[in-house]
């Protein structure tokens, strides 16, 4: 034998034992199991995203991220610890490992992946900075916002889009900023401001939740940004990492291969190899993960597909009502698309 042909064959034999080998659990894998649970970076409040009842329960679409990590790595979506931050918080509190995972309406941009030590996750909501005004008033459009005072909060992407749209279009718009969302929304509500500016799904949460009377605000037709939002987790745990990708990516394309909460029991007897892989029935995935073989059936069960997640919390039969729109599946006219379970 060649050379060569030792060295192709080595490399085989490196390769093939490497897709077969349990992967390290990881440090932050290793914590979570120890503690016995998962501690999740939240909202203070955003409906639809991270918001708590009278009881202390948690909702939303960021919390079912939690929910179904926790049910992968635990075996129990209940698992999880709650921590509230606002936007200045937020970054500190993942960086000192304050929380394990930061699932909180966050913007993944390129500063903020290049610069705070952090990991972003498969985006989970794809949005834009958009304008919410009073019905009664005359603008009906974001261009017609020339001189307006707009309450915006301090320590986001929204404040920086907000300068650069108003200093493009010529509009002159004057920021009212504030460090809490309650502040900037309660400023808008008592009509200290012309307009209030957020991500759209922020602006419906707002209205929905805060407003007197919902139908009394408008939210302009323009997005003025692209804020893909995103979980994150710390740099230098690549096991984690992976897990919190992989868990996104088995909710996503579980919804394109029909698995739902309500049929995954039933599914467990399908004979497509996609959906053998998804629910551990075939190949074990979950070693590569540091996790068994029934991770993301467990995720499913929990929380649903990506499908049931949005319709839940934020979509069209939900109290925000927001529409599928981008964040609609690849084949059906949308940009979510998970790489394979495979």
């Amino acid at each position: 034998m060649t050379v060569a042909k030792k060295l192709c064959a080595l490399a085989a034999a490196v390769a093939a034992v490497a897709a077969t080998a349990p992967a390290h659990a990881g440090k932050t894998l290793d914590t979570i199991k120890q503690r016995g649970q998962l501690v999740c970076g939240v909202n203070t409040g955003l409906a639809g995203f991270s918001q708590a009842d009278s009881q202390g329960n948690w909702s939303g679409l960021d919390v079912d991220v939690c929910k179904a990590l926790a049910a992968s790595i635990l075996s129990d979506a209940s698992k999880v610890k709650w921590v509230p931050l606002n936007a200045q918080q937020r970054f500190t509190a993942l960086q000192s490992g304050e929380v394990d995972i930061l699932s909180r309406n966050t913007t993944w941009t390129l500063t903020r992946d290049a610069s705070l030590g952090l990991n972003f996750l498969p985006t989970t909501y794809y949005d834009g900075q958009g304008f919410m005004v009073p019905s009664k008033g005359k603008v009906k459009s974001a261009k017609q916002l020339k001189g307006a005072t707009v309450c915006v909060q301090s320590g986001t992407t929204t404040e920086k889009n907000l300068t650069d749209y108003s200093r493009a279009n010529k509009l002159d718009i004057k920021p009212v900023v504030f460090e809490k969302l309650e502040a900037a929304t309660g400023a808008y509500f008592a009509g200290r401001c012309q307009a209030y500016t957020t991500d759209a799904s922020g602006l419906a949460s707002t209205r929905n939740k805060e407003a007197k009377d919902p139908k009394d605000h408008l939210i302009l037709p323009e997005l003025i940004s692209k804020e893909p939002l995103a979980p994150s987790v710390r740099r230098g745990d690549d096991e984690f990492f992976a897990i919190g990708k992989w868990v996104i990516y088995a909710l996503i394309e579980a919804e394109e291969y029909g698995i739902t909460q309500a049929n995954v029991d039933q599914m467990k007897t399908s004979t497509d190899p996609v959906v053998q892989r998804i629910l551990g029935t075939s190949e074990d995935t979950g070693k590569l993960l540091g996790l068994d073989k029934e991770w993301a059936y467990r995720a499913i069960k929990a929380v649903g597909n990506y499908g049931e997640i949005f319709e839940r919390n934020v979509g069209p039969g939900s109290a925000l009502g927001l529409p599928r729109g981008v964040n609609n599946l690849w084949n059906k006219g949308g940009i979510q698309y998970a790489p394979p379970v495979r």
